[in-house]
């Protein structure tokens, strides 16, 4: 393989522009990410719903708390469901690119959407804590009251746990106490508006909680109507990956992923899809980087199990500028490669992998540099890691492109992009919030 290399960017010599001003360059810190903003925008909206709550007579009642609660916890579920997702992308990329940079720089963060979803967990919680004191104090039916006690620890537990230390050392832990402690705290949250409406001699579905919990369940239940279990055919080119085409009547758009399962009560991963242009089905790039991980390459299963719908991903961004920079590492060529083939957007590839034609095989190497023949391949058995922010803007100021997308670890991503962004270049790479 000629391997394209830039031996300046690797050692340093690029020489990389200076940061931008100070407090432009502070609005690009990592704690001031639009993730991070849009939980603050969250818990702004609550304390001036607080404020205005207890302008009207110095206090909030537990119908109040109860709405807001419910509200906000509503929020969480709902922003995270696919078509929400899908359409939160459609919309923010369907500016034209003629649109001021600024702008679409912008709104090409669509994908810190989970910022909501964390906000409006946090403020439900609190609100719910509040709604179990006042309604403690008043007196409630002690079924009320059980209800309510279950749901506060519940929900206390869950957002424990979805704390970054926890959720990063107990990440498979994480994920199943947010699926069934999810669902149990749905089952409790109907059992509550069941018995406070009951309390009320009213009839529950006259309570407003009562249609936005219907909302909530469906969005809930509708990515399990759609589980099932499909074949699937596994290559492994090296013990470092496996290929894994599906042909089962879905061809999904460039730039989504699917969530796969070998038990569908178990762990569920999420892969980039690649469709072929002109041909049916998909392949996913599986690399090896963890448990189940391995098990899938070393077992090339016949059959998987799949639900919900193909969901759009960050790369998705690519349309909101004229010229795109893709790096990527080792399997973060998955993500990539789809937008490649697709070719919508004009872009150039920077990919860092070790040995990539033993790793990955021949075909899929002839295939990426049959549409990117002017990629920097770069082999880190041959010539070690390269300085991935140097080489990006290397190529970014070269080819005359308008954005990066980085696909690679977390540590990288976020040396890459906010490199990148701290001098003025637009750059976006997965935040790891799931």
């Amino acid at each position: 393989m000629s391997t394209a290399v830039r031996p300046g960017a690797a050692s340093g010599s690029v020489e990389l522009p200076p940061p931008t001003g100070l407090l432009r360059r502070a609005g690009k810190h990592p704690r001031l990410m639009h993730y991070n903003r849009l939980i603050a925008l969250v818990l702004a909206g609550n304390l001036v719903l607080l404020w205005y709550g207890l302008a009207d007579d110095g206090a909030v009642g537990a119908r109040s708390l109860s709405h807001a609660a419910l509200g906000n916890l509503a929020l969480a579920v709902v922003v995270r469901q696919q078509y929400v997702v899908n359409a939160l992308f459609r919309i923010a990329t369907s500016a034209p690119v003629h649109w001021p940079l600024k702008v679409r720089w912008t709104l090409a963060k669509v994908y810190h959407f989970g910022g909501l979803h964390v906000g409006g967990a946090l403020a439900g919680t609190l609100w719910f804590l509040a709604l179990v004191a006042v309604t403690t104090a008043q007196g409630a039916p002690a079924a009320v009251l059980a209800a309510e006690y279950a749901l506060a620890v519940l929900c206390v537990v869950i957002v424990a746990t979805a704390l970054p230390p926890f959720r990063a050392r107990f990440h498979d832990h994480f994920e199943r106490i947010h699926r069934y402690g999810g669902w149990a705290a749905l089952a409790l949250l109907w059992a509550h508006t069941v018995l406070v409406a009951r309390a009320r001699g009213a009839f529950p579905p006259a309570e407003p909680a009562f249609w936005l919990l219907a909302v909530v369940t469906a969005s809930v239940a509708l990515p399990w109507l759609r589980l099932r279990r499909v074949p699937v055919a596994v290559e492994t080119p090296s013990p470092h990956v496996a290929l894994a085409r599906f042909d089962h009547g879905v061809t999904p758009f460039a730039g989504s992923s699917t969530a796969i399962s070998r038990n569908p009560l178990g762990q569920w991963h999420s892969f980039a899809n690649v469709p072929e242009p002109g041909r049916t089905g998909f392949r996913l790039t599986v690399s090896r980087a963890g448990d189940w991980t391995g098990r899938f390459i070393d077992d090339r299963p016949g059959t998987v199990w799949v639900k919900g719908i193909t969901t759009a991903g960050v790369a998705n961004v690519e349309t909101l500028f004229r010229k795109v920079v893709y790096v990527a590492t080792g399997s973060g060529i998955g993500p990539c490669l789809p937008h490649l083939l697709a070719g919508e957007v004009p872009a150039r590839l920077v990919w860092a992998t070790r040995s990539p034609r033993a790793t990955y095989g021949d075909a899929l190497v002839d295939e990426i540099l049959g549409v990117q023949p002017e990629a920097v391949v770069w082999d880190t058995a041959e010539h070690g890691k390269p300085d991935m922010v140097a080489l990006a803007w290397s190529v970014y100021r070269e080819f005359g492109a308008e954005a990066v997308i980085c696909i690679s670890n977390k540590k990288l991503t976020w040396q890459v992009v906010h490199g990148l962004e701290r001098r003025g270049v637009p750059a976006y790479g997965a935040i790891w919030d799931s």
